[in-house]
């Protein structure tokens, strides 16, 4: 799990160059989440996750607010959550979930960068089976046998905690995420290096220097376009 951690990171790491499209998406995802329950993270969970992962990425308070005063405002506007399946160079898969306001428009964009970038799509279902959705939170400052102490004084159950550079990574199953984030929180805890749910790879595929440089291509192509939230694939990118 160790080697799946890194890719988060590389990933968070390179999506923090690019903050302001980040910013724009979480205002997005942050409006659509207000929108379906109510504008208060305390009673909407799903409101509540999403506040939880732009802490963070630094996402700034202007930008929630405005996304949560527009859904407070009764904007009209609607997306929809829709999952892109596909294929990259020597076995890679790659899954794509997008928030969209125009699901044609962003099927033929995501279609798009897979065939220009050595790609090709696939149907639903046809990657996804070989990746695990799981709560992944990580921290600094605690021990992993500090964590698991607080954990199961809290009687919260997690798949691994494990110890990389200088954080504690907490992997659970994803309805556990809340109770996780609350027994930690509950025991002074307020500060998370990451805190999502994540889709980890089953197994991880090596790429030649020439095929990764091909996939990292890929996977830009897709980060870049606008309806894009998360990719997620199977490539161990190295250290």
């Amino acid at each position: 799990m160790g080697r799946k951690w890194n890719n988060i990171k590389e990933k968070k790491a390179s999506k923090d160059k690019n903050t302001s499209r980040i910013y724009a998406k979480f205002g997005r995802e942050i409006y659509v989440a207000a929108k379906q329950g109510e504008p208060d993270p305390h009673s909407n969970q799903a409101l509540r996750f999403v506040l939880e992962r732009a802490k963070t990425y630094n996402v700034p308070r202007h930008i929630i607010d405005r996304a949560i005063d527009k859904a407070k405002g009764g904007s009209e506007e609607n997306f929809d959550e829709l999952r892109y399946e596909g294929f990259g160079p020597s076995g890679s898969m790659l899954i794509v979930d997008t928030l969209t306001n125009n699901v044609n428009r962003t099927a033929a964009e995501v279609r798009s960068a897979f065939n220009k970038n050595g790609g090709n799509m696939g149907v639903s279902g046809s990657v996804a089976y070989m990746f695990d959705a799981t709560a992944v939170i990580g921290m600094e400052g605690k021990s992993s046998d500090e964590v698991l102490e607080l954990l199961m004084e809290a009687d919260v159950d997690v798949r691994d905690i494990l110890e990389e550079d200088d954080s504690v990574i907490v992997y659970a199953e994803p309805e556990q995420f809340h109770a996780v984030q609350e027994a930690l929180k509950g025991a002074g805890i307020e500060e998370f290096t990451v805190a999502e749910i994540t889709m980890l790879p089953q197994t991880e595929v090596e790429l030649s220097e020439d095929d990764q440089a091909q996939f990292e291509k890929l996977i830009d192509a897709l980060e870049d376009l606008e309806d894009v939230n998360q990719v997620y694939h199977n490539v161990d990118l190295g250290e």
